[in-house]
């Protein structure tokens, strides 16, 4: 490492050698062999050359490094502080360290605003295709009656129902994106309290039973709990949670097949364990799954009445629960969410 003292001693030494081959041929040219008459001398230049040089060095390093320092760090350093640093350190090495840890932040922040660009185009598309649908569902059936369906008793009631099916799909499309835009923005206070797990898995498979036998689907615990799993958190919340996922499974299961819950003891956590024997997802998806409106197979989801925006409000309560989701997969052979949870 060199510091400015350094830098300057080299340039210093490098004075003194032409002045030291300076006395030299001044020595030979004139036949003298007094060299104490000439070290007095050539010790003051040294010093005094070493003091000059030093003062023009840092001068000139504060003048050109502090600039850079003040793009890098976003302010300039302190006269002292960089004084301290041209004293004590190789400023060279350390300014080329500190440019590349910026070059590097700055790539990253370029690649994360890409990709931001990217999800915020896909997501916009999305919303507008999932509420384009509804929207001239509802307009077609208007305009129908307005045409003269309404004289038709076999028309008017069947288009009213279906019109009313796409209005509470609107409806729940704006619920759902009302409830994460509050999740992401810490509006929504959660209300931590101790409750049951076993309890609230049991009252959404009372929930989902009906959707469930339509596909044939049994809901079932992976074993018998006679004891209570009490855990902490938002109970409404985590409820809507594994209603999400319990409702995704069906969607995506397989005629005859099953969703089982678990509990697993993990130290200071439970793990909640959701898994069915469905269709799968193939992995270049799974990291997909959690965005908006992302759907694994579009016209099945959007037949059973999904909007898309089921397992996004799942990761926006773990998250905000300070806990973390996973999921595995494979095609043919079903799809297990788990997520950690607080014990009480």
């Amino acid at each position: 490492m060199k510091t400015s003292n350094q830098y300057s001693a080299i340039i210093t030494l490098l004075v003194m050698l032409l002045a030291a081959g300076g006395i030299l041929l001044s020595l030979l040219v004139n036949f003298r062999y007094d060299f104490l008459e000439y070290l007095i001398p050539a010790v003051t230049v040294t010093a005094g050359s070493f003091l000059i040089i030093k003062f023009f060095f840092n001068r000139f390093v504060e003048q050109k490094i502090n600039p850079i320092f003040k793009t890098i760090r976003r302010h300039s350093l302190a006269q002292q502080e960089l004084k301290n640093q041209i004293e004590k350190e190789d400023i060279v090495k350390e300014l080329n360290k500190e440019v590349q840890v910026w070059a590097n932040n700055h790539t990253e922040e370029i690649k994360k605003l890409k990709q931001l660009e990217k999800y915020r185009k896909d997501f916009l598309g999305n919303v507008s295709h999932e509420l384009k649908t509804p929207i001239f569902n509802v307009q077609g059936y208007i305009l129908t009656l307005l045409d003269g369906g309404m004289e038709d008793s076999n028309v008017n009631r069947l288009y009213l129902k279906r019109a009313e099916k796409s209005i509470n799909r609107l409806i729940s499309i704006v619920d759902d994106l009302d409830s994460i835009a509050r999740l992401e923005s810490g509006e929504f206070k959660l209300k931590m309290e101790p409750f049951n797990l076993v309890k609230v898995a049991e009252e959404v498979f009372e929930d989902q039973e009906m959707q469930a036998k339509k596909r044939n689907i049994r809901l079932v615990f992976d074993r018998s709990y006679s004891k209570p799993v009490q855990v902490v958190g938002d109970r409404r919340r985590i409820m809507e949670a594994i209603s999400n996922l319990i409702n995704n499974s069906i969607k995506y299961g397989k005629s005859g097949g099953k969703t089982t819950v678990g509990f697993i003891d993990a130290g200071e956590h439970v793990l909640v364990d959701i898994t069915d024997n469905g269709i799968g997802i193939e992995e270049e998806n799974l990291p997909r799954i959690f965005e908006r409106f992302f759907r694994v197979d579009k016209s099945r989801s959007r037949e059973s009445g999904g909007t898309g925006l089921g397992l996004s409000i799942v990761k926006h309560v773990i998250q905000a629960h300070k806990q973390t989701i996973t999921v595995r997969s494979k095609v043919g052979k079903g799809t297990s969410f788990i997520f950690s949870m607080d014990k009480a």
